[in-house]
């Protein structure tokens, strides 16, 4: 009853003109972003994080989500009409929902999207109101030694089951950390890879590091694999909505969203673990198997129910233990950091306000682009035409301008280009960039917690195993960082027909955002 107070508290905060006028415009950001192949909502938040240094913090909150959320409605509609996913999140709807458009069912597959994107983000959301003081009651007396067995548990699973292989996963973590060391110990006033530059003695700021990787790689990535040619965008027609695609579609709703907000609350969980498992559960399932794979109405519904519900999910550990488990949640942690307020579980005791303010805008932001997206698809598909020279010199643009205005230091815009070029790298042979940037967040977190727990127990390193928070933790790390290696090895040997067939809809699905972004025909995998 405390938590449904809350959020009550909460609902009367959002509803003010001011932070209608975020929500909105921060679900306006999301979807556009969303439906761009290439510009996520990690990329998005990343450019507006200066606005932390003038805006209030509730209404900068509200923005974000809203992108985030936004994010996730966005790409299924390019991945219906276009069969280019703009989120590796949306490319399981891809495989069902482009043959539904060809088949003349355009309609039916944005609305089933939309409908369950609503329902799903809705019942998630509530889900993280309910769930986050119980989780914040469950931790409130961890011990440093066992705030650094969760940290080593975040860096494991994000750079283990993001990318293409663990081993550029840990690499791509091993870069973070590296540049999260750089700037004066905190404990013994030493300073550390410095290399003699004064304006590094602080450190490199977040910011800098955050959009470097994300806007200015993301956007040389994608022009060294430009080529120009038209957009074949597919109808949006045929018959909407009808009684029968309800009834079939509710199924994977509830499915989707039990499988989505879990998963999404786990390190690594994401949104593209459990758009895969519900497609699979959904193939299993269906009553139409002869459907699937030429446009089944149930593979367009659970996978993108459990990608809204696991967006929801992602928000538990961020709020509630300051881990972020993906690339956007990371952006979001540093927008907290900004303002001086760090997650974690006190936040719901010393920002009660701000927390519920925030989970309260979610379900609004959810309602405005349900109405946003049913029937404005064919709208945000035109942004597809915007020539991508001009998208790109603007990204860059706005980036250096926000970067620049962060401390008023021309050494910034160096390292912007410096880490940039290195994002761009990173990009093209392969390495994911978003163990880079929790490593850098979360690197000096655990440092300091660790030396913390050797402090208090005099270098004894037995006390990381001391509780059994921190043996179950780090058992789990062990078995993230052992467990994808095994599958890797299992798929290798032996492949069973629906992996064959999920594979090639995925290899179908990166070969339309290739053809979307111009890359040369035959190029390696660039997930």
């Amino acid at each position: 009853m405390g938590a449904f107070t809350d959020l009550l508290g909460g609902f009367a905060d959002a509803l003010t003109p001011v932070n209608l006028l975020f929500a909105l415009l921060g679900v306006l950001l999301g979807t556009a972003v969303g439906v761009l192949p290439g510009i996520g909502p990690a990329m998005t938040v990343a450019l507006l994080l200066p606005v932390t240094y003038t805006l209030e913090p509730t209404a900068a909150f509200i923005m974000f989500a809203g992108i985030y959320y936004g994010g996730m409605y966005g790409g299924s509609t390019t991945s219906i009409l276009l069969n280019t996913p703009g989120e590796s999140s949306s490319i399981m709807t891809a495989l069902e929902g482009n043959k539904m458009a060809k088949a003349g069912r355009g309609a039916a597959a944005l609305a089933t999207a939309a409908l369950g994107s609503f329902v799903a983000g809705t019942i998630a959301t509530l889900l993280l109101a309910l769930v986050a003081p119980t989780v914040v009651d469950l931790v409130i007396g961890i011990t440093p030694a066992d705030y650094f067995a969760l940290a080593v548990l975040a860096f494991v699973a994000v750079a283990t089951v993001l990318g293409s292989s663990p081993l550029r996963g840990l690499a791509s973590l091993g870069v973070g950390l590296y540049l999260g060391l750089v700037g004066t110990d905190v404990l013994t006033g030493q300073e550390r890879f410095t290399l003699g530059i004064p304006q590094l003695a602080d450190g490199i700021d977040v910011v800098v590091v955050a959009v470097a990787l994300f806007a200015v790689g993301e956007s040389l990535h994608v022009a060294s694999r430009l080529r120009r040619g038209p957009v074949q965008v597919m109808a949006a027609s045929g018959p909407w909505f009808t009684r029968r695609d309800l009834r079939r579609s509710v199924g994977p709703w509830l499915r989707g969203t039990a499988l989505g907000f879990p998963l999404g609350a786990l390190p690594a969980g994401g949104a593209e673990i459990p758009t895969f498992l519900s497609y699979a559960t959904e193939r299993r399932l269906t009553k139409h198997p002869e459907e699937f794979g030429r446009g089944a109405i149930e593979g367009v519904a659970g996978p993108e129910a459990a990608n809204n519900a696991a967006a929801a999910g992602v928000l538990v550990p961020l709020l509630t233990l300051g881990l972020p488990t993906s690339a956007t949640a990371a952006i979001i942690l540093v927008a907290f950091q900004g303002y001086g307020i760090q997650p974690g579980p006190t936040l719901l005791s010393t920002e009660s306000t701000l927390v519920w303010t925030l989970i309260a805008s979610l379900l609004i932001g959810n309602l405005m682009l349900l109405v946003l997206n049913l029937p404005l698809a064919r709208v945000w598909v035109q942004l597809l035409r915007v020539p991508r020279p001009y998208l790109y010199a603007g990204i860059l643009l706005f980036a250096s301008l926000g970067c620049y205005a962060v401390n008023a230091d021309p050494l910034d815009l160096v390292l912007l280009l410096v880490i940039g070029l290195l994002g761009f790298a990173m990009r093209r042979y392969g390495w994911p960039v978003a163990p880079a940037v929790i490593g850098l967040i979360l690197g000096p977190v655990a440092e300091t917690n660790l030396r913390r727990a050797l402090a208090i127990s005099s270098g004894d390193l037995g006390v990381l195993v001391d509780t059994w928070f921190s043996r179950i933790v780090l058992g789990l790390a062990l078995l993230a960082l052992v467990l994808p290696i095994a599958l890797r090895a299992v798929r290798g040997r032996r492949a069973t027909p629906e992996e064959l067939q999920a594979g090639e809809g995925l290899r179908h699905s990166e070969r339309g955002h290739r053809e979307t972004v111009g890359a040369p025909p035959g190029e390696g995998d660039e997930r």
